[in-house]
């Protein structure tokens, strides 16, 4: 079993961050504030942090060294078009110490499909019809990033109506269920998503920002709201 699985499976709740630049202290302050896994990026453009993300090899060395200071699945988005994501690419990630990698379904070729290595997880946007993802287990995925709010609301509030739509989304899609924070959510948002079934939050640059000490108290914050899920009021 690989290492993000056995993360989903093991916890009720897990805590991913998604780091808003690739940068190892940013990676450390992850870490250290109680990140269960990290997410990083390359070759793709970033909305919500407004960063561009390079070739790989631009990376490659800084990759290695997070690698080295953390033990739990770290996983990558290879590319933000179908074009972008190629072969050559791909298979040299579980060389440099990834775990999983994260992409768009209308982005994945059907190369990344075969054994590279990787755990699979892919997203979905708002323009996806739900009822697709029930097809995804049969591919053999890990998860599914619920990635559904529009553009134009990044950075608004969870509402019910995006609670409804993340529950319809983990009882049609058999598999774990991840919510990036494409809203603004906040530590009180965490009870709810927990209840609602969904195995992971992927903290982002919306609710993280992009300075050391802003996604160091947004970790924290996380982490003591997941932490005291289990713990008696």
């Amino acid at each position: 079993m690989g290492k993000f699985k056995e993360l989903l499976d093991r916890k009720s709740l897990s805590l991913v961050v998604s780091l808003p630049e690739n940068d190892l202290s940013l990676a450390r302050a992850a870490i250290e504030e109680g990140a269960d896994a990290l997410k990083v990026h390359y070759n793709v453009g970033h909305r919500a942090s407004g960063n561009h993300f390079g070739p790989l090899d631009n990376y490659a060395e800084v990759f290695q060294a997070i690698r080295s200071e953390f033990g739990g699945p770290l996983g990558v988005v290879p590319s933000g078009s179908i074009d972008g994501a190629r072969r050559e690419d791909v298979e040299r990630l579980s060389g440099l110490g990834f775990d999983f990698y994260s992409i768009y379904a209308h982005h994945l070729p059907s190369f990344m499909l075969d054994n590279l290595g990787l755990e699979p997880t892919f997203a979905i946007n708002d323009e996806y019809e739900p009822s697709l993802v029930t097809s995804a287990a049969h591919y053999g995925f890990t998860a599914l990033e619920a990635s559904i709010v529009p553009g134009n609301e990044y950075g608004t509030p969870l509402s019910f109506a995006d609670v409804l739509k993340y529950r319809r989304l983990v009882l049609q899609a058999q598999i774990p269920v991840l919510v990036p924070s494409q809203r603004k959510l906040v530590p009180e948002d965490v009870r709810v998503l927990h209840d609602t079934g969904v195995k992971a939050i992927m903290l982002g640059a919306v609710v993280t920002g992009r300075a050391e000490e802003h996604l160091r108290r947004a970790v924290n914050a996380f982490r003591n709201a997941v932490d005291n899920l289990n713990r008696p009021d």
